[in-house]
């Protein structure tokens, strides 16, 4: 789910098609895949967790994936999926400048400059991590 929620996805799926995706268009998509002691790994599936655990609804979801349920501050929401972006750019094995392309490709007129910067802080930050 962080994989797929991720710009680096979006971006690519977005190479491809820009209005519908289905089965057989996403299923061939590349999910890079780690191994359960994946520092990475662990760190994707907490960060969709909590973005996906907004209230009591998800709480026996959070549970299971072992985060905190509720809302986030948009603050917090905005850290979190620049974090996520930048995490799954390791997992996928990107350099600074190819995640630094993806947002300069990603949508015409978009003002990317803030995420960007917060998700190179990121990205700078889990460096080395596997």
């Amino acid at each position: 789910m962080g994989v797929l929620s991720s710009l680096p996805l979006d971006w690519y799926a977005r190479c491809f098609v820009e209005t519908q995706v289905d089965f057989f268009i996403i299923n061939p998509f590349p999910v890079p895949r780690r191994s359960g002691d994946s520092l990475l790994r662990e760190r994707v599936i907490a960060l969709a967790g909590r973005l996906a655990s907004p209230d009591d609804r998800f709480a026996e979801w959070a549970r299971r994936v072992g985060v905190v349920c509720g809302a986030l501050t948009p603050i917090e929401k905005r850290n979190h999926v620049c974090e996520l972006d930048a995490v799954v750019a390791h997992l996928y094995g990107l350099t600074e400048p190819q995640l630094v392309h993806i947002f300069e490709t990603f949508h015409e007129g978009w003002d990317y400059e803030e995420r960007l910067r917060a998700t190179l802080r990121h990205f700078q930050t889990w460096r080395g991590a596997r």
